[in-house]
């Protein structure tokens, strides 16, 4: 099923850089954050004035990130005074009533470079390519999906992603809802999905260590935000089911926001939102340090020129942070 969808090339976004206060620190919990993140290290506005801001992925030498409820993807690139509107729609395409979050969420590239899309309103993980969208998957066991929200590409091709209900409106009472819980699914090369686990019930970021061998999930339950780890099998299915990380030990009064997306860098560490922005845990399950923003942080990538360079979607903001280390899979 392919929809045509139009790159809107130069309509930007009027998001003057300076014209919203952005307040943002690091904060050192532990000496080890010095050789991720230098001392002096500053965060920087990129762009602002967004609803909801998520699912960033580096693609074609820029950043692309979601809008939610927008039903918009933009897109930023060094020497851009702006972000500009790169698809629109970008997760809904044909508009039905029901969705509280219509757009595009988790954003990422698959082997042969190409964007690939978590789509709230059509339900679905789809590829985009040459101005259309292709669903790889939209369906288990004959039933829709929730509201695909993340994912994660291992290098066998396999998209390892998350469908908490989310975009639906009233979530898990709405009655587009087909599945009687919400999963983590993989799907392979052939299209064919497989459930992963239905054992956490607000399934949201996810991610693998570099060596693949094992899974964290990001859990966005309002009163035990966590991050899950599990061993992953050879045939892809994961065992070991255990907390990672307890964020609710990271959480300080006026936090804002909670466990969401992620990334893992080439070393390991797991740098994921949670309470206060963007949370930096050892392979060990230390929390190294945070990078504050100030907002409810929705997720981050890895990017520029050699994969050093954290972008993070806050609320309402783009920002980036330059970092000593890189993420998982650049060389």
């Amino acid at each position: 099923m392919k929809h045509f969808i139009a790159i809107v090339a130069a309509s930007s976004a009027a998001f003057a850089q300076d014209s919203t206060e952005f307040k943002g620190s690091i904060e050192r919990l532990d000496p080890a954050l010095d050789a991720l993140i230098a001392p002096g290290a500053k965060i920087e506005k990129l762009a602002e004035g967004f609803n909801w801001s998520e699912g960033p992925t580096w693609y074609e030498d820029a950043v692309v990130f979601s809008d939610v409820p927008e039903n918009i993807a933009y897109r930023w690139k060094e020497g851009m005074k702006s972000a500009e509107v790169f698809l629109k729609p970008s997760g809904m395409t044909t508009p039905v009533s029901g969705f509280r979050e219509q757009g595009s969420n988790g954003l990422s590239r698959d082997a042969q470079g190409r964007l690939l899309v978590c789509m709230h309103g059509d339900r679905r993980i789809a590829r985009w390519e040459k101005g259309v969208f292709t669903t790889i998957a939209d369906r288990f066991e004959g039933k829709r999906f929730n509201s695909p929200n993340d994912m994660a590409v291992r290098k066998n091709g396999d998209i390892y992603f998350t469908d908490p209900p989310y975009g639906l409106d009233k979530g898990e009472a709405s009655p587009l809802k087909e599945l009687p819980f919400n999963g983590v699914f993989r799907v392979n090369t052939k299209g064919e999905v497989a459930l992963v686990t239905k054992d956490v019930n607000w399934p949201n970021g996810i991610g693998f260590s570099p060596d693949e061998k094992i899974l964290y999930v990001a859990v966005s339950d309002g009163k035990a935000p966590r991050v899950m780890a599990y061993d992953v099998q050879p045939d892809g299915s994961v065992t070991n089911e255990r907390v990672f990380f307890d964020a609710l030990t990271a959480r300080k009064d006026g936090d804002k926001g909670s466990c969401d997306g992620m990334k893992v860098d080439a070393l390991g560490n797991v740098w994921a939102t949670g309470p206060g922005g963007v949370l930096v845990i050892s392979p060990a399950g230390k929390l190294l340090g945070r990078i504050l923003t100030g907002q409810a942080t929705g997720n981050c990538c890895w990017g520029g020129p050699d994969g050093s360079t954290l972008y993070i979607t806050a609320d309402m903001f783009l920002v980036r942070v330059k970092t000593l280390t890189k993420g998982a899979g650049w060389q």
